[in-house]
C-alpha cells in the first residue's frame, strides 16, 4: 500500500471526490488541517471557468461530465493561483486516473497547475 502524500501551504493536496453525478476538488493543507481552496460542478465559478473550445483534446470534444469535470480542474487552477501555488499533490482518492478524474487534472494543469 502506497503512503499518502502530504499536503503543505506551499505543496497543497489536490483531493479529487467523485460521485455519479457530480465531482469536487479541494486544495488541503494537511499540516493545519485547513481547506484553502474548493470548487464542486454545482457552483457557477466553475462554469465560468469553463469554454468549450479549452475541453477539445487530441481524441477530440469530450463528453459531457468531462467536460463538466474539466472546468472544475480550470476553476480550481484559478483559486489556486488567487492563492499564489503553483503546485499541488494529486490525490485521486483512490478512483482510476481516467474519464472524469482524468479531465479535472488535465483542466488543472491547462490552468496552470503543476503535479
Amino acid at each position: 500500500m502506497r503512503a499518502r502524500a502530504i499536503g503543505t501551504a506551499e505543496k497543497p493536496r489536490l483531493c479529487v471526490f467523485r460521485s455519479n453525478k457530480h465531482i469536487s476538488a479541494q486544495l488541503i493543507d494537511d499540516r493545519k488541517g485547513v481547506t484553502l481552496a474548493s470548487v464542486n460542478d454545482l457552483k457557477n465559478d466553475a462554469k465560468a471557468a469553463f469554454s468549450p473550445d479549452a475541453a477539445k483534446t487530441k481524441k477530440g470534444d469530450l463528453s459531457a461530465k468531462c467536460a463538466v469535470a474539466f472546468g472544475v480542474g480550470l476553476a480550481i487552477a484559478r483559486k489556486a493561483a488567487d492563492l499564489k501555488t503553483e503546485k499541488a499533490v494529486f490525490d485521486r482518492g483512490g478512483y482510476r486516473y481516467h474519464g472524469r478524474v482524468k479531465s479535472l487534472a488535465e483542466g488543472a494543469r491547462q490552468g496552470g497547475l503543476k503535479f
